[in-house]
């Protein structure tokens, strides 16, 4: 396991084998997305979101703006 010690300013230096790992450099974005309570999952976000096109193949169907609103309400509130 790999760790690493937060400063007094909130600060923490990335393992060189994790920053390899992710393919993280200075100046890239990172993200913290909350698992569940106390538990983080550490992401990569450089990552250009052109690169995206084409991953979830073509849409099977077309979708309005209405019904994606209210699929991201409806997701929103389960859960709370």
């Amino acid at each position: 396991m790999t760790t690493a010690t937060i400063t007094s300013k909130g600060r923490i230096t990335i393992p060189a084998e994790v920053r390899k790992a992710l393919l993280v450099d200075t100046g890239d974005r990172v993200e913290f997305v909350q698992i569940e309570p106390g538990q983080y999952l550490f992401i990569a976000a450089n990552r250009s979101v052109t690169e995206l096109k084409g991953m979830f193949g073509k849409a099977t169907r077309n979708v309005s703006i209405e019904e994606m609103n209210r699929a991201i309400a409806a997701r929103g509130a389960s859960a709370r």
